[in-house]
């Protein structure tokens, strides 16, 4: 059979042509499964730019929630020596604190032992060794251990003492250290047969401060509960006392109220671009008038309509946050500074409730799981538009199925109808052929 290339040779039809102009048109079938396939998919492209902006305001909305975010503290330190790390247990104040003197681990080491670490010293016999009080870890000492073998030996046993060489310009002699500072971490040597003769060559000493003139002693550098929420890191002694200052941190808080406003402003500018219309260009949002949208809008609308008892604050427009006619939310900064300043507890029992419970943000928090978890209001409708795509795209696989047998019927048509022209021509030019000779001899 002829193909679509030569269709028309034998009888002089653009049949090719034709042919594919048939196709065209039975492609048009198609253009509207393609037009509903890509406004579905404009749609679900839609839900994950709301997704992604719901999804945001849902963080900020965390930070709301968490009763730490309304108990963070600052602090700073005058001078050098001290640095203190603060957790919201802090209590606002100015505290002196002065360093006599630091915590040190006790370091002990032998006497002369070989000019050569690596060669037996024919010493044997049991060195025990404690630290603070523990049961002491007896290390077999063999004749032909040299003194890196004695070293590795007590790192191995886990004593908590660390051991060390140390060559002091004629020999090398064998150092333990304890593995933490403060006199409850001195070591306790058992050498019976005076294998080693350890001496202290540096005490064990406990860290001594003052906080506001009271005496305390610390046998770490690092020293916690000595001041409510406060960790000192002790690294050097202080002639005289350092300062430190501890207030509430009211610009953290505020800038996580802020960075709700913000988000909610945010989910606010992308819903109104998603249900515009323009009348002057006829240009409709992708999602105006979808009731899922809509949902969206209501349920965010009701919740921030929130009016919680119990505490000093009861709606966001106490604490200066008010909705403006576009929907957006609008802070009146100095309303909700003098609130931070003067009363973060209540602003924390309004956004997080009393211990964790109620509040405003587990109000928007139950609304958001309606929205995003599984079950909620997205991924139900996206899930209806997948479907939607899966039957467009069977059902545009049968359309493509059609239209290619219908033009596999054509072409056969055509090629037949070709076929038969062709004949037909030959026949005509051989009668005219034989009309020609006929006439030619009646002539003669």
């Amino acid at each position: 059979m002829a193909t679509i290339s030569s269709l028309g040779i034998g009888s002089g039809l653009d049949l090719s042509g034709l042919l594919d102009d048939l196709k065209d048109a039975e492609n048009e079938k198609l253009t509207p499964i393609v037009t509903q396939q890509k406004s579905y998919q404009t749609k679900l492209s839609a839900f994950g730019t709301l997704e992604s902006s719901l999804t945001a305001l849902r963080e900020a909305v965390g930070k709301l929630s968490d009763p730490t975010t309304f108990t963070a503290v600052t602090s700073s330190m005058t001078g050098d020596g001290v640095t203190a790390n603060i957790t919201g247990d802090a209590v606002s104040g100015r505290y002196q604190v002065k360093v006599s003197q630091l915590a040190q681990a006790q370091s002990l080491a032998s006497g002369g032992l070989s000019t050569d670490k690596t060669e037996a010293l024919g010493k044997s016999g049991t060195l025990g060794i404690g630290v603070g009080g523990e049961e002491a870890v007896d290390i077999a000492i063999g004749s032909d251990d040299s003194l890196e073998d004695i070293r590795d030996a007590i790192n191995k046993a886990d004593t908590g003492a660390t051991a060390s060489i140390v060559f002091n310009g004629s020999q090398y002699q064998l150092t333990l250290t304890s593995e933490k500072t403060g006199t409850q971490s001195a070591i306790q040597v058992t050498d019976g047969d005076n294998l080693f003769g350890f001496s202290e060559t540096v005490p064990a000493q406990d860290a001594q401060l003052e906080v506001n003139g009271i005496s305390i002693t610390s046998q770490s550098n690092t020293v916690e509960g000595a001041l409510e929420g406060v960790t000192f890191e002790l690294t050097s002694t202080t002639e005289s006392a350092q300062t430190l200052s501890v207030s509430k941190d009211t610009e953290s808080m505020t800038k996580a109220v802020q960075a709700f406003v913000d988000a909610y402003n945010s989910f606010q500018g992308t819903a109104d671009a998603l249900t515009s219309y323009d009348s002057e260009s006829d240009t409709a949002g992708v999602l105006l008038g979808n009731s899922t949208m809509r949902g969206i809008e209501s349920r965010l609308r009701g919740v921030l309509s929130y009016n919680g008892g119990g505490g000093e604050f009861s709606m966001l427009s106490d604490l200066g946050i008010e909705r403006q006619l576009d929907g957006t939310l609008k802070v009146d900064d100095d309303k909700l500074a003098d609130a931070m300043s003067n009363n973060s507890e209540a602003v924390s029992q309004f956004f997080s409730g009393v211990d964790g419970e109620g509040g405003l943000g587990a109000s928007i928090e139950d609304t958001m799981g309606t929205i995003l978890d599984d079950d909620g209001l997205l991924k139900i409708a996206t899930d209806g538009i997948d479907t939607s795509l899966e039957r467009l795209s069977d059902r545009y696989t049968r359309m493509q199925e059609s239209i290619d047998a219908t033009v596999a019927r054509y072409r056969t048509q055509f090629a037949s109808l070709d076929s038969l022209v062709s004949q037909m021509n030959s026949t005509s030019d051989y009668l005219t052929q034989q009309f020609d000779a006929l006439n030619a001899q009646l002539n003669q």
